[in-house]
């Protein structure tokens, strides 16, 4: 066995059907992020005609050619599904024409590799904005090994693949039971107002100790501050103590959702436009409390009571006013059990995702020597 050297362009074909029938609605509508994979758009859809969209069907691949500001990737992705899709009509769709050649499965896990992304920035070109464009793809040399290694390292990609997407089944019917729960309390039990069980803190770092720097991500949770300190004076910044919650007040330009966390390690300090509070355990677990601030339905509710001119915000007084469901800690403890579970498993399941990425040069790789 050897490997055969090949232009892309000889085994791939361009598609260009657009959805002019309009036989493909909003529920189709994809985008695609850098993790190579089909996403929901993000783009605003009000008033957008889908009749020039381009029909990406079932073991089909679309890519967008911009690769600028782009984090040094290409977004491209493969219809794994047995639904056909729509994307806009900058993106390039193609399938794999030469079968007997080139398994589709196999060349996106060529294009799922570093290596691939380094070849489509050096190889953009532009002015205002850089692109690895349909030519370019086309351009590209490629070698194979025979369709019977490049078959068994697919089964193997496809077997952890698999193994991967069990997991995650099992995770969503566990946010199932948690929402569930969620709900089940919401119309059983009367609101109450969570300002009588929470107290502002205003502990300033007067003393200019250097604690870690942070700032709240949109995702919830405590990271590391991009801001740099040098020569900035620390003594108005506010100190988070272990198991306190901080929030960021400015609610505009936040993707729509409010920046909200419970600090769960050493002490840390936070930018002084940001509000600290702790909670009063003895009626509400912090962590029942943080699940409340989680869902949707609390971003839009501060979204919605945010006030301001230049720039909106959700006050501590704001933060006062919410109302949820208080039951007995021990029911506190089990949600939040299920809750805190099911968040450990999301984030082996992103592991494990990140490790099927890494596979890819090592399979690419392992078929050639084969080869």
């Amino acid at each position: 066995m050897a490997l055969t050297k090949y232009k892309l362009g000889e085994l791939i074909e361009l598609c260009d059907l657009r959805n002019t029938d309009e036989a493909y609605t909003l529920e189709n509508v994809k985008g695609i992020s850098i993790q190579k994979c089909f996403i929901e758009t993000k783009a605003d859809m009000d008033g957008v005609s889908l009749r020039p969209y381009i029909l990406v069907k079932p073991d089909y691949f679309a890519y967008v050619p911009t690769t600028s500001r782009n984090g040094e990737k290409i977004t491209i992705a493969h219809n794994v599904s047995s639904d056909t899709y729509i994307v806009s009509s900058s993106y390039i769709v193609f399938w794999v024409r030469r079968r007997d050649i080139l398994l589709s499965v196999y060349l996106f896990m060529y294009f799922n590799r570093p290596e691939f992304d380094r070849y489509s920035r050096f190889h953009s070109w532009g002015s205002a904005r850089e692109t690895f464009d349909w030519d370019a793809m086309c351009d590209m040399e490629i070698e194979l090994p025979s369709i019977k290694v490049q078959q068994k390292y697919v089964d193997i990609y496809n077997a952890v693949v698999a193994n991967q997407k069990a997991y995650e089944k099992g995770l969503d019917d566990l946010k199932l039971v948690c929402d569930g729960y969620i709900e089940d309390l919401r119309h059983k039990m009367p609101c109450e107002k969570i300002g009588k069980f929470i107290n502002k803190i205003d502990n300033r770092n007067f003393e200019c100790i250097s604690y870690p720097n942070k700032a709240v991500s949109i995702e919830k949770v405590f990271i590391d501050s991009h801001a740099v300190l040098d020569g900035v004076d620390i003594s108005n910044y506010l100190i988070v103590r272990n198991n306190e919650f901080a929030y960021n007040t400015v609610t505009t330009k936040n993707g729509n959702k409010i920046s909200i966390a419970i600090n769960h390690e050493d002490t840390c300090l936070v930018s002084p436009i940001y509000t600290v509070f702790s909670v009063d355990t003895n009626k509400i677990l912090s962590e029942y409390l943080l699940l409340w601030f989680k869902r949707s339905e609390f971003d839009r509710y501060a979204r919605y009571n945010s006030w301001g001119s230049a720039r909106e915000m959700f006050t501590f007084d704001d933060m006062c006013e919410v109302k949820i469901p208080i039951p007995n800690i021990d029911l506190q403890r089990s949600i939040a059990y299920i809750y805190t579970v099911y968040m450990q498993r999301r984030e082996i399941n992103e592991k494990l995702k990140a490790q099927i990425k890494d596979l890819c040069p090592i399979l690419i790789k392992g078929s050639w020597e084969e080869a």
